[in-house]
């Protein structure tokens, strides 16, 4: 009959084994994961419509893409659809500049996100008082416009 010793790396191997089972048992939970959040508007005003366009009664839409940092703020500006009314565009790009938003979240952290906003600019059904008071030019004057028969 022959008698099997342990040998000192079998000795090692069984010791690192169970104690690593022990301090399995010992350590603290997986920390959980935090789901990621998306970009949430906070004070979104409109632009302003452009007094000549609302006067003839034109609108159109201008799709932008905004970088919202990790602070909430828009960091970049871009645009994707042009409205074709170079006024709508520079009124879109104005107003998003001041956007602010709480910003999207990945385990917990803010992190930086692009999000595509479309912007429509709806003719108003009545023509604007202010209308009376523009020149040909689509510049207020100040006085009545002229009337005509």
């Amino acid at each position: 009959m022959r008698i099997r010793f342990w040998t000192p790396a079998k000795t090692l191997l069984v010791a690192l084994g169970a104690a690593a089972l022990l301090a399995a048992c010992d350590a603290p939970p997986a920390p959980q994961s935090i789901p990621a959040t998306e970009v949430k508007a906070v004070d979104t005003p409109p632009p302003e419509y452009p007094m000549a366009l609302a006067c003839d009664g034109i609108g159109g839409k201008v799709v932008l893409w905004l970088t919202i940092g990790t602070d909430g703020s828009v960091t970049g500006v871009e645009t994707r659809e042009s409205s074709g009314q170079p006024a709508f565009d520079a009124a879109a790009l104005e107003a998003v500049r001041n956007w602010r938003f709480r910003p999207a979240t990945s385990n917990g952290q803010p992190v930086e996100k692009r999000i595509l906003v479309p912007m429509t600019f709806n003719a108003p059904p009545m023509e604007p008082e202010g209308c009376y008071f523009l020149d040909d030019g689509g510049t207020e004057t100040g006085t009545p416009a002229p009337a005509t028969s």
